[in-house]
Protein backbone atom coordinates (compact mmCIF):
# COMPACT_ATOMS: atom_id res chain seq x y z
CA UNK A 1 0.00 0.00 0.00
CA UNK A 2 2.83 2.27 -0.03
CA UNK A 3 3.03 5.41 -2.19
CA UNK A 4 5.30 7.64 -3.60
CA UNK A 5 4.00 10.83 -4.16
CA UNK A 6 6.74 12.55 -6.11
CA UNK A 7 9.62 11.33 -8.12
CA UNK A 8 11.81 11.82 -11.04
CA UNK A 9 12.18 8.37 -12.73
CA UNK A 10 12.24 10.11 -16.10
CA UNK A 11 15.88 11.70 -15.55
CA UNK A 12 19.32 10.73 -16.60
CA UNK A 13 19.74 8.78 -12.77
CA UNK A 14 17.48 6.49 -13.89
CA UNK A 15 18.42 5.90 -17.42
CA UNK A 16 20.65 2.49 -17.20
CA UNK A 17 17.96 0.73 -14.34
CA UNK A 18 14.59 2.61 -14.66
CA UNK A 19 13.26 -0.90 -15.06
CA UNK A 20 14.73 -3.00 -12.59
CA UNK A 21 14.03 0.32 -10.19
CA UNK A 22 10.20 0.07 -11.18
CA UNK A 23 10.49 -3.41 -10.24
CA UNK A 24 11.87 -3.23 -7.21
CA UNK A 25 9.45 -0.62 -6.07
CA UNK A 26 6.34 -3.02 -7.15
CA UNK A 27 8.19 -5.95 -4.79
CA UNK A 28 8.83 -3.84 -1.77
CA UNK A 29 5.52 -3.05 -1.81
CA UNK A 30 4.82 0.33 -3.68
CA UNK A 31 0.97 0.71 -5.36
CA UNK A 32 1.44 3.88 -6.89
CA UNK A 33 4.49 6.16 -8.37
CA UNK A 34 4.17 9.56 -9.39
CA UNK A 35 7.04 10.29 -11.71
CA UNK A 36 7.19 14.33 -12.33
CA UNK A 37 8.23 16.03 -15.51
CA UNK A 38 9.95 19.40 -15.43
CA UNK A 39 10.95 20.03 -18.17
CA UNK A 40 9.83 19.82 -21.62
CA UNK A 41 12.80 17.79 -22.73
CA UNK A 42 10.99 15.00 -20.45
CA UNK A 43 7.79 15.08 -21.66
CA UNK A 44 7.76 12.40 -23.80
CA UNK A 45 9.96 10.08 -21.09
CA UNK A 46 7.63 10.95 -18.48
CA UNK A 47 4.43 9.29 -21.09
CA UNK A 48 6.38 6.29 -22.24
CA UNK A 49 7.17 5.44 -18.62
CA UNK A 50 3.68 5.50 -17.17
CA UNK A 51 2.37 4.11 -20.25
CA UNK A 52 4.28 0.66 -20.22
CA UNK A 53 4.16 0.71 -16.16
CA UNK A 54 1.22 0.15 -14.68
CA UNK A 55 2.33 1.54 -11.33
CA UNK A 56 3.62 4.61 -12.55
CA UNK A 57 1.52 7.99 -13.10
CA UNK A 58 2.80 11.17 -14.47
CA UNK A 59 2.57 14.77 -14.03
CA UNK A 60 4.49 17.86 -16.10
CA UNK A 61 4.72 21.25 -15.52
CA UNK A 62 7.80 23.84 -16.25
CA UNK A 63 9.75 24.11 -12.49
CA UNK A 64 10.31 27.64 -11.41
CA UNK A 65 14.52 26.93 -12.47
CA UNK A 66 13.32 26.84 -16.25
CA UNK A 67 10.46 29.29 -16.25
CA UNK A 68 12.36 31.19 -18.73
CA UNK A 69 11.51 28.46 -21.23
CA UNK A 70 7.72 28.90 -20.53
CA UNK A 71 5.46 30.44 -23.37
CA UNK A 72 3.24 30.04 -25.24
CA UNK A 73 4.32 27.17 -27.63
CA UNK A 74 5.65 25.31 -24.05
CA UNK A 75 1.76 25.93 -22.99
CA UNK A 76 0.85 24.07 -26.19
CA UNK A 77 3.34 20.90 -25.84
CA UNK A 78 1.36 20.88 -22.38
CA UNK A 79 -1.87 20.40 -23.58
CA UNK A 80 -0.92 17.80 -25.76
CA UNK A 81 0.62 15.81 -23.18
CA UNK A 82 -2.32 16.24 -20.92
CA UNK A 83 -4.01 14.32 -22.90
CA UNK A 84 -2.52 10.93 -21.97
CA UNK A 85 -4.60 9.22 -19.34
CA UNK A 86 -2.20 8.50 -16.91
CA UNK A 87 -0.56 12.37 -16.61
CA UNK A 88 -2.82 12.93 -13.66
CA UNK A 89 -1.48 16.29 -12.18
CA UNK A 90 0.31 19.22 -13.61
CA UNK A 91 3.71 20.22 -12.15
CA UNK A 92 5.70 20.65 -10.28
CA UNK A 93 5.58 24.16 -10.25
CA UNK A 94 6.27 27.34 -8.28
CA UNK A 95 8.91 29.80 -7.12
CA UNK A 96 12.31 29.09 -5.94
CA UNK A 97 14.09 32.33 -4.49
CA UNK A 98 16.98 30.24 -3.28
CA UNK A 99 19.21 29.60 -6.15
CA UNK A 100 17.54 31.92 -9.16
CA UNK A 101 17.95 30.09 -11.79
CA UNK A 102 15.74 32.25 -13.61
CA UNK A 103 13.98 36.00 -12.67
CA UNK A 104 12.14 36.23 -9.75
CA UNK A 105 9.51 38.13 -11.69
CA UNK A 106 9.81 35.43 -14.13
CA UNK A 107 9.37 33.20 -12.02
CA UNK A 108 5.93 34.43 -10.33
CA UNK A 109 4.80 35.10 -13.93
CA UNK A 110 5.26 31.00 -15.61
CA UNK A 111 3.30 30.43 -11.95
CA UNK A 112 0.59 33.02 -11.88
CA UNK A 113 0.34 31.46 -15.71
CA UNK A 114 0.53 27.93 -15.17
CA UNK A 115 -1.65 27.79 -12.46
CA UNK A 116 -4.29 29.57 -14.84
CA UNK A 117 -3.53 26.22 -17.33
CA UNK A 118 -3.71 23.64 -14.67
CA UNK A 119 -7.25 25.28 -13.34
CA UNK A 120 -8.53 25.02 -17.36
CA UNK A 121 -7.29 21.51 -17.33
CA UNK A 122 -9.10 20.49 -14.18
CA UNK A 123 -5.86 19.06 -12.80
CA UNK A 124 -4.27 18.92 -9.15
CA UNK A 125 -1.04 21.10 -9.30
CA UNK A 126 2.35 19.71 -7.71
CA UNK A 127 3.95 23.10 -6.34
CA UNK A 128 7.09 23.62 -5.13
CA UNK A 129 8.35 26.53 -2.82
CA UNK A 130 11.89 27.39 -1.38
CA UNK A 131 12.81 30.56 0.20
CA UNK A 132 9.77 32.22 -1.29
CA UNK A 133 7.17 31.79 0.79
CA UNK A 134 5.31 35.51 1.07
CA UNK A 135 4.76 35.00 -2.36
CA UNK A 136 4.14 31.38 -3.00
CA UNK A 137 1.26 31.87 -0.40
CA UNK A 138 0.19 35.38 -1.91
CA UNK A 139 -0.04 33.82 -5.79
CA UNK A 140 -1.96 30.86 -4.13
CA UNK A 141 -4.27 32.91 -2.04
CA UNK A 142 -4.88 35.07 -5.79
CA UNK A 143 -5.62 30.99 -7.27
CA UNK A 144 -6.47 28.90 -5.10
CA UNK A 145 -10.54 28.87 -5.75
CA UNK A 146 -10.38 27.84 -9.34
CA UNK A 147 -7.86 25.00 -8.62
CA UNK A 148 -8.76 21.29 -8.67
CA UNK A 149 -6.55 20.50 -5.47
CA UNK A 150 -3.05 20.30 -4.94
CA UNK A 151 0.24 19.26 -3.24
CA UNK A 152 2.77 21.66 -1.68
CA UNK A 153 5.29 19.02 -2.55
CA UNK A 154 9.01 18.09 -0.37
CA UNK A 155 7.55 20.69 2.59
CA UNK A 156 10.14 23.01 3.76
CA UNK A 157 8.22 25.79 6.11
CA UNK A 158 6.66 25.77 9.34
CA UNK A 159 3.60 24.50 11.12
CA UNK A 160 1.88 28.05 10.58
CA UNK A 161 2.36 28.14 7.32
CA UNK A 162 0.96 24.34 6.89
CA UNK A 163 -2.35 25.87 8.36
CA UNK A 164 -2.24 28.60 5.96
CA UNK A 165 -2.26 26.11 3.22
CA UNK A 166 -4.64 23.72 4.62
CA UNK A 167 -6.91 26.45 4.81
CA UNK A 168 -6.58 26.91 1.37
CA UNK A 169 -7.04 23.54 0.85
CA UNK A 170 -3.43 22.15 -0.15
CA UNK A 171 -2.21 18.56 0.67
CA UNK A 172 1.59 18.93 2.35
CA UNK A 173 3.64 15.81 1.04
CA UNK A 174 6.34 15.06 3.33
CA UNK A 175 10.00 14.15 2.08
CA UNK A 176 12.69 12.00 3.39
CA UNK A 177 14.35 15.16 4.90
CA UNK A 178 12.04 13.79 7.96
CA UNK A 179 14.76 11.34 8.55
CA UNK A 180 17.28 13.87 9.04
CA UNK A 181 18.53 15.43 12.34
CA UNK A 182 17.64 18.31 11.33
CA UNK A 183 13.87 18.31 10.88
CA UNK A 184 12.90 19.28 14.31
CA UNK A 185 10.40 21.66 12.44
CA UNK A 186 9.27 19.63 9.96
CA UNK A 187 8.69 16.95 12.92
CA UNK A 188 5.80 19.68 14.35
CA UNK A 189 4.33 19.48 10.72
CA UNK A 190 4.32 15.82 11.03
CA UNK A 191 2.41 15.57 13.78
CA UNK A 192 0.24 18.62 12.81
CA UNK A 193 -1.28 17.99 9.59
CA UNK A 194 -4.29 15.74 9.50
CA UNK A 195 -4.40 12.14 8.44
CA UNK A 196 -6.38 13.14 5.29
CA UNK A 197 -4.08 15.63 3.81
CA UNK A 198 -0.78 14.42 4.43
CA UNK A 199 1.51 12.48 1.54
CA UNK A 200 5.46 10.97 1.46
CA UNK A 201 7.45 11.65 -1.53
CA UNK A 202 10.92 10.95 -2.23
CA UNK A 203 11.87 13.17 -4.84
CA UNK A 204 14.25 10.24 -5.94
CA UNK A 205 16.94 10.88 -7.28
CA UNK A 206 17.20 13.74 -4.49
CA UNK A 207 16.76 13.87 -0.93
CA UNK A 208 17.66 10.50 -0.04
CA UNK A 209 16.61 9.49 3.53
CA UNK A 210 18.61 8.27 6.41
CA UNK A 211 20.43 5.56 6.31
CA UNK A 212 21.12 5.32 3.14
CA UNK A 213 22.65 9.17 2.43
CA UNK A 214 24.75 9.86 0.20
CA UNK A 215 23.45 6.90 -2.47
CA UNK A 216 20.66 7.44 -5.17
CA UNK A 217 17.89 8.03 -4.14
CA UNK A 218 14.54 5.62 -5.18
CA UNK A 219 10.87 4.95 -5.00
CA UNK A 220 10.99 2.56 -2.37
CA UNK A 221 12.73 4.46 0.10
CA UNK A 222 9.51 6.28 0.89
CA UNK A 223 8.74 3.55 3.30
CA UNK A 224 11.46 4.94 5.67
CA UNK A 225 10.13 8.03 4.92
CA UNK A 226 6.55 6.41 6.20
CA UNK A 227 7.67 4.78 8.94
CA UNK A 228 9.19 8.16 10.41
CA UNK A 229 6.21 9.76 10.16
CA UNK A 230 4.13 6.60 11.73
CA UNK A 231 6.57 6.90 14.51
CA UNK A 232 6.03 10.64 14.80
CA UNK A 233 2.48 10.34 14.60
CA UNK A 234 2.37 7.35 17.11
CA UNK A 235 0.71 5.12 14.18
CA UNK A 236 1.15 1.69 12.80
CA UNK A 237 2.80 1.87 9.39
CA UNK A 238 0.70 0.25 7.60
CA UNK A 239 -2.07 2.15 8.66
CA UNK A 240 -0.28 5.65 7.48
CA UNK A 241 0.83 3.45 4.42
CA UNK A 242 -3.12 3.01 3.74
CA UNK A 243 -4.22 6.30 4.54
CA UNK A 244 -1.43 8.22 2.61
CA UNK A 245 -2.65 5.97 -0.01
CA UNK A 246 -6.69 6.92 -0.12
CA UNK A 247 -5.27 10.39 -0.21
CA UNK A 248 -3.27 10.11 -2.98
CA UNK A 249 -5.95 8.22 -4.89
CA UNK A 250 -8.73 11.06 -3.86
CA UNK A 251 -6.21 13.65 -5.08
CA UNK A 252 -4.81 12.57 -8.22
CA UNK A 253 -7.26 9.54 -9.36
CA UNK A 254 -10.51 10.94 -8.63
CA UNK A 255 -10.86 8.83 -5.85
CA UNK A 256 -11.00 5.49 -8.15
CA UNK A 257 -8.49 3.04 -7.90
CA UNK A 258 -7.36 4.22 -12.02
CA UNK A 259 -8.59 7.34 -14.22
CA UNK A 260 -11.44 6.62 -15.96
CA UNK A 261 -10.96 4.92 -19.34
Amino acid sequence: MFVDSHCHLEMESFAKDRDQVIRKSIDEGLKYILTVGTEERYFAKVVEIVNDNPIVYGAIGIHPHNSTDFNGNTAATIRSCLKQKKIVGYGEIGLDFFKNYSPKDVQMKAFREQLALAADEGLPVIIHSRNALTETLQILGEAYRNMHGGVVHCYSYDRATAKRLLDMGFYISIPGTITYRSAEELVKVVEYVPGERILAETDAPFLTPHPHRGKRNEPYFVKLTTGKMAEIRRQQVEELAATICDNFIRLFLNGQEAPAE
